[in-house]
């Protein structure tokens, strides 16, 4: 004769969607650690991310157009720097006055990859920071909602 069974052994799993929840948890806590600037840019990229969250959309494909994705980001740019301007221009002033005079001197020693006799090669240029902020995040962000899509059963790809 079979032997009865314990509920709990019956249903091995019963929390599995219960991790959802747990890295939906994490994932808020780990953008409340944002620094202030990235916690400003955020709902931007959201909103972007909110507009081209339908089905069949590019953001879903296998393979994500990468021209499509830095028209998002210019997008997203252009949208921080018109509403969030006096921010922009108040929170990093050292940003834009160095900006402009780094700029020139970085011109000028670009062949040798060396700044005032420093060994070490030029970086990727400040004026881009904002740019290069919001591509970090957009690419997180959509990580995210594809993970989201796959787990809600709806194809990607």
């Amino acid at each position: 004769m079979m032997q009865k069974l314990p509920y709990y052994m019956v249903y091995p799993m019963p929390f599995v969607y219960d991790d959802e929840h747990i890295e939906e948890r994490d994932m808020e806590y780990m953008k409340s650690l944002y620094p202030d600037a990235a916690k400003r840019i955020l709902p931007y990229i959201e909103e972007e991310c909110d507009r081209l969250e339908y089905q069949c959309s590019m953001i879903y494909d296998e393979y994500p157009d990468r021209l499509q994705l830095q028209m998002m980001c210019k997008r997203i740019c252009e949208n921080v720097k018109k509403h969030e301007k006096f921010w922009m221009e108040c929170e990093y002033p050292e940003i834009s006055s160095h900006s402009e005079r780094e700029f020139e001197e970085n011109s000028a020693v670009k062949d040798t990859g060396k700044i005032r006799g420093q060994e070490r090669p030029l970086g990727p240029m400040r004026q881009d920071w904002l740019q290069n902020l919001v591509e970090v995040m957009l690419y997180q962000e959509l990580l995210r909602r594809r993970r989201e899509g796959r787990r809600r059963g709806r194809r990607i790809y």
